[in-house]
């Protein structure tokens, strides 16, 4: 599937357009990524609880809260990395299998491991660094866990790639974030139902925008060729 605007200088779509290009690319597979999607948000679940419970923590709670770090760090955060590659497949028209969003463990599982959790303590660090810092972090490294899991790269050249990648993208990307907020908002209306459409959506957005900067990316060596 080609998704380069053809009418754009740059050739790679608006935050609106990715937006509005994700939306029908994801109605087409709308039954495979609803089951991916329902089936890591239950994956996630454990992660998600311990956070809530540590805001009431308790010396009793100390085992679960390392079972849900450790859980987030081996299990959720890798399985989410070859589910965002679920959805790039479906970005490129490509064939998928529900049973893609755990490839992770048989294609590059430790760097994905390694991954999650570096560029997770970058943002924060980030974060912690007057915020603006941190929103700089995550826009150029968000294209990290398709490198990982699409490529095959190791942590730092897939680091590398996605800053050299988001170049020139960073407020793209950062506006791409400020209308994910929206839709979650929007979601959270029609409770359930409508937050799962609004993380398939979402998902299917930020696979979108990584696609057509490959596709910028080969369409210059083609031309140079």
């Amino acid at each position: 599937m080609e998704i380069l605007n053809n009418n754009s200088d740059n050739l790679v779509p608006s935050a609106g357009d990715v937006y509005g290009i994700s939306w029908n690319i994801m109605w087409k597979s709308f039954v495979g990524l609803l089951a991916v999607t329902i089936i890591y948000c239950v994956i996630s679940g454990p992660t998600a609880m311990v956070q809530w419970k540590a805001d009431d923590f308790s010396l009793f709670l100390i085992p679960l809260v390392l079972f849900g770090i450790g859980f987030g760090i081996f299990v959720a955060g890798p399985i989410g990395y070859s589910t965002k590659w679920v959805f790039l497949k479906a970005v490129r028209g490509e064939s998928y299998e529900i049973q893609d969003m755990f490839a992770v463990f048989n294609r590059n599982y430790w760097n994905a491991v390694a991954a999650n959790v570096v560029v997770g303590v970058i943002v924060g660090i980030g974060i912690l660094m007057l915020i603006f810092p941190g929103i700089i972090f995550a826009c150029r490294l968000a294209f990290v866990p398709y490198l990982v899991i699409d490529r095959e790269m190791e942590l730092t050249e897939a680091m590398n790639k996605s800053w050299q990648m988001t170049r020139g993208y960073g407020w793209q990307i950062f506006l791409m974030g400020i209308l994910a907020f929206f839709i979650v908002i929007l979601g959270l209306i029609v409770l359930f139902f409508g937050v799962i459409i609004s993380v398939m959506w979402i998902n299917t957005a930020f696979a979108t925008i990584y696609q057509a900067v490959v596709e910028k990316e080969r369409y210059f060596q083609n031309t140079m060729e």
